[in-house]
């Protein structure tokens, strides 16, 4: 498969339709709207002023800014000069900023002035002296929103565009072949890779899921998550692009914004993580408007499931997909709901999907493998270590996600766990995901993870962390095993221990980063054993 490109189809559209509303973004005090011509000019001004900057075809450019109009007009002017973008979430600080910052080698980083009461441009001094490769430092303010009244720290050109300068920005302009943009894995492990994408292969995974979704210029885009992440990158920001419809952005997390995105601006689609379903499902008013929600992260839960379809009036289905290879399965609205609630969807078109032994053999439905899948999205390298893309594929050329599923007879794909999230307790491995499932469904439990804690005799126990629902005083280990009890659990399986927490440890696209919960439970098994 090669798709058109998706900088070429919103040339076309910006052609076609120039006063289509491209942008609507909600992070401001009212509502900034952008048509696709109105885009077009912005980012081709972006894309003089980072000329002027030194901006070179082939350079990560980083910069870490929250979901809204500058980051669209800054990530388009760096693919008008083949520029590669490396987005960082707003929410990293020095440790993972420096990181990020020496491995991408960009001499260039741009900041806003401050974001939800942060100051970025001190935390850019605290650590520039560790990063000699920084030429420019450009800080967007943040106040300031309007877009006809904004030069985005410099970088817009506010005088006449020449024909030399387009030109110069045209014959720079990112092909097929191009890196299309460098993100660093969210780290459920700990360990962040930087994914490199290119122009085609992002093209690729937007045919696919548009095709197969039936997306058109009439669905308007929500986009609750960071642009920084690839489920707001590319699921938000590009799907609109790619099928000449709006998206709408917020960059802050507030279900009253996300009522006004849906009910006021009119959403209809939306791919996002499980905690904004269930954020806005369980709200006073639930909004109604949206036509799909797809739902990532982790398999939906049939309750929440449910409740959600009943409340948002619109289909629920589940999907996986990781920064490396986009989405792979997603749920179709027609599939019956015993299929689509619980699963994490079926293959989409032009993708291969499969479950294997530790040999390499291929395991019959409903057996519980290692997940491996093919893909014409498939990413091109991680920087620096093209020695881990190469190990990550097998001799017959599919990608083992490092997830371990089973795949039901007619295709539905169930993800069971991560090969380093199973806990092994003397030899008998615990079904991790089927307890969570189950412990979602305790009345006074909101959010649930269970983790392997270290045990002299038997190698590993579970632990179980909870978030308990609001009011809840507390929750014991006896009232959760009797519960799971009661539920056909078999006691080999029951948690060991529980911890309630305040909030889960999470990426941005809402995976729970289970080697945080490991370490914790690790560290306090060590105190009590020093204290004893």
């Amino acid at each position: 498969m090669s798709a058109p490109l998706f900088l070429d189809k919103f040339d076309m559209f910006r052609a076609q339709s120039p006063n289509q509303l491209a942008v609507i973004d909600l992070a401001g005090s009212s509502p900034i709207q952008l048509t696709y011509a109105q885009l077009d000019e912005l980012s081709t001004r972006a894309a003089i002023g980072l000329l002027q900057r030194g901006v070179q075809p082939g350079d990560a450019v980083a910069y870490q800014l929250p979901s809204g109009w500058p980051f669209i007009v800054i990530t388009l002017g760096l693919w008008k000069l083949g520029a590669i973008p490396c987005p960082l979430l707003p929410s990293l600080r020095e440790r993972e900023v420096t990181f990020i910052m020496q491995s991408s080698g960009s001499r260039l980083l741009i900041v806003p002035d401050e974001f939800r009461r942060f100051a970025y441009a001190q935390l850019v001094d605290r650590i520039r002296p560790e990063l000699p490769a920084l030429e420019h430092v450009i800080v967007i303010a943040q106040q300031q929103y309007d877009p006809a009244a904004h030069d985005l720290g410099g970088i817009l050109w506010q005088g006449e565009i020449s024909e030399d300068m387009l030109t110069e920005v045209t014959r720079r302009r990112a092909t097929a072949t191009s890196y299309s943009q460098l993100l660093y894995t969210s780290g459920t492990t700990g360990e962040p890779k930087g994914v490199l994408h290119t122009h085609q292969s992002l093209s690729n995974a937007l045919l696919a899921h548009t095709t197969t979704l039936g997306l058109s210029a009439s669905d308007r885009i929500w986009v609750p998550s960071p642009l920084a992440h690839q489920t707001g990158f590319l699921y938000g920001m590009l799907v609109s692009f790619y099928i000449g419809g709006t998206g709408i952005y917020q960059a802050v997390w507030d279900v009253d914004t996300a009522r006004a995105a849906i009910e006021v601006h009119g959403a209809t689609f939306v791919q996002a993580a499980m905690p904004f379903l269930s954020d806005i499902t369980r709200s006073a008013q639930p909004p109604k408007g949206l036509r799909l929600f797809i739902a990532t992260g982790a398999a939906i839960p049939r309750q929440l499931a449910q409740e959600a379809r009943e409340k948002l009036a619109c289909s629920i289905v589940g999907a996986w997909g990781s920064t490396e290879a986009c989405l792979v399965t997603v749920g179709r609205p027609d599939d019956p709901p015993e299929k689509l609630w619980g699963t994490d969807g079926r293959a989409i078109d032009g993708m291969e999907i499969r479950v294997v032994d530790d040999e390499g053999h291929v395991l019959p439905a409903g057996r519980e493998g290692n997940y491996q899948i093919k893909t014409p999205a498939m990413f091109a390298t991680y920087l620096h270590h093209h020695e881990w893309y190469e190990a990550g594929f097998t001799k017959d050329g599919f990608f083992d996600t490092g997830d371990l599923a089973v795949i039901d007879e007619d295709g539905y794909l169930k993800i069971t766990g991560r090969k380093k999230d199973v806990v092994n307790r003397g030899g008998e491995k615990i079904p991790v995901v089927e307890i969570e499932d189950l412990l979602y469904q305790h009345p006074a439990i909101a959010d649930a993870a269970v983790v392997a804690m270290p045990d002299e005799r038997l190698g590993e126990r579970a632990c179980a962390y909870v978030v308990l629902q609001p009011g809840q005083a507390g929750i014991d280990l006896s009232q959760i095993t009797d519960f799971l009890g009661e539920r056909g659990m078999a006691k080999i399986y029951w948690p060991e221990r529980v911890e309630v927490i305040d909030e889960m440890p999470r990426t941005a696209s809402g995976k729970i980063q289970k080697y945080v919960l490991r370490n914790d439970i690790a560290n306090k098994l060590q105190q009590e054993r020093t204290r004893a």
